[in-house]
């Protein structure tokens, strides 16, 4: 009896023995040293610096002559992009600069990726609402406009309007059309109904500053800027019916080109929403592959033209040339969020091209036009009596300087 109670005790001990062998056994892959674990972590969350982005890449790689790590995948190397100086004198391409925060409104590698002026408080409106605002002002435009009607010109305005439009916050499609006027401009409908005229193609000196020009106006679509100006016009007018729900509106400018009545809130924006428009419009240029700067020499250019001729800048827009404070804003964002590349993109032979079309398209309309001296003129008739409240009548001039 004793000798069998010892064989259960034995084998009980034996039992409990390779229990814990066992679960010592279980329990190693779980402990084991961090160096046995593959080469790969969660990416770490950084503060956007380019110390702190050139350090993920130097990171050192494992001991490849370690046998407990034949098996295992190689590192993966970042691939040297060859428009960007060598590593570790600048960000890498999708780095950021010192001091910007990850997927803000500075990342330009954010871009696309980022809530800009959506629908909120500040904004009472939906892309829906945006396009079918956009669409009614648009058919309008189409009916009372005369356009550039050469398929090249078109394909051309097109392709780099829809590279800017692809590199930007906007998230509606756009139709992009050439307005046959001379005035130096660009406007965009709520909704992405976008319209250069030529007179902004042919004042552009090469295709960088004409990108410029119209990345600042894809910005106004990408960041609601028409909705948010209508929106804070209905704050002011809070406790009573909003017009927009009326089927009216608060106020109208006069597309001068066009002779259309169009909101002036579609037109002309607060300097808050136009430094916003120059500051992601440089962001967009940047990321098209265009050189940045190209924005601030346009529009210094646009002052100069200003003020030897005055009026030549369509008055609706007069907001648009550049004050040196906002120009000094750009030269400020450029030099601290845009990464530097060695080569940026600033005139094509094709922009050329399409310069000479416009310009013999130009020359055929003043051919074709009359002369101004056949042309009839109108003067005021003075009366003989300066206190009578009669109109003044107006007499038609002839050719040969006798009126009637």
């Amino acid at each position: 009896m004793a000798k069998r109670r010892h064989l259960l005790s034995h084998q009980r001990a034996r039992c409990i023995s390779h229990g814990l062998l066992l679960c010592v056994a279980l329990s190693l892959p779980l402990t084991a040293p961090a160096q046995l674990l593959p080469a790969f972590s969660a990416p770490q969350t950084t503060t956007g610096t380019a110390a702190s982005a050139v350090a993920l890449q130097e990171q050192p790689a494992e001991d490849s002559h370690n046998n407990n790590d034949k098996n295992r995948p190689p590192a993966v190397q970042p691939i040297p992009n060859p428009q960007l100086p060598p590593q570790g004198v600048q960000p890498r391409p999708d780095g950021v600069m010192p001091g910007v925060r990850r997927g803000s409104i500075q990342d330009v590698n954010a871009v696309g990726d980022r809530k800009i002026g959506g629908r909120g408080l500040g904004n009472w409106y939906g892309e829906r609402a945006e396009i079918e605002m956009g669409q009614q002002y648009a058919a309008e435009i189409d009916k009372s406009t005369h356009f550039i009607k050469d398929p090249v010109v078109d394909e051309y305005i097109n392709r780099i309007g829809q590279n800017l439009v692809k590199n930007s916050d906007a998230k509606v499609p756009f139709t992009i059309k050439v307005i046959d006027s001379n005035q130096i401009n660009a406007f965009a409908l709520p909704g992405g109904f976008f319209y250069v005229n030529s007179g902004l193609i042919l004042a552009a000196d090469n295709e960088a500053e004409l990108a410029a020009v119209m990345a600042h106006e894809i910005a106004h679509v990408a960041a609601h800027h028409a909705a948010r100006e209508m929106t804070r016009m209905h704050y002011a007018q809070i406790g009573s019916v909003p017009l927009i729900f009326m089927g009216g509106w608060a106020g109208y400018g006069i597309y001068e080109a066009a002779n259309l009545a169009i909101p002036i809130t579609f037109l002309q924006f607060s300097r808050e929403f136009e430094a916003q428009a120059d500051y992601l419009g440089v962001q967009y240029l940047y990321r098209t592959g265009y050189d940045p700067t190209a924005m601030i020499s346009f529009f210094e250019k646009i002052e100069a033209l200003e003020k030897q001729k005055p009026g030549i800048i369509a008055r609706a827009f007069d907001t648009h040339p550049q004050t040196p404070d906002r120009i000094e804003a750009t030269e400020q964002e450029i030099a601290h969020i845009l990464p530097p590349r060695r080569e940026y993109l600033e005139d094509t032979s094709e922009f050329e091209q399409v310069k000479a079309r416009l310009a013999r398209i130009e020359n055929r309309r003043k051919l074709h036009a009359p002369p101004k001296s056949q042309r009839p003129s109108l003067r005021r008739a003075s009366t003989n009596n300066p206190g009578s409240e009669e109109p003044p009548t107006l007499h038609r001039q002839q050719i040969d300087g006798t009126s009637n």
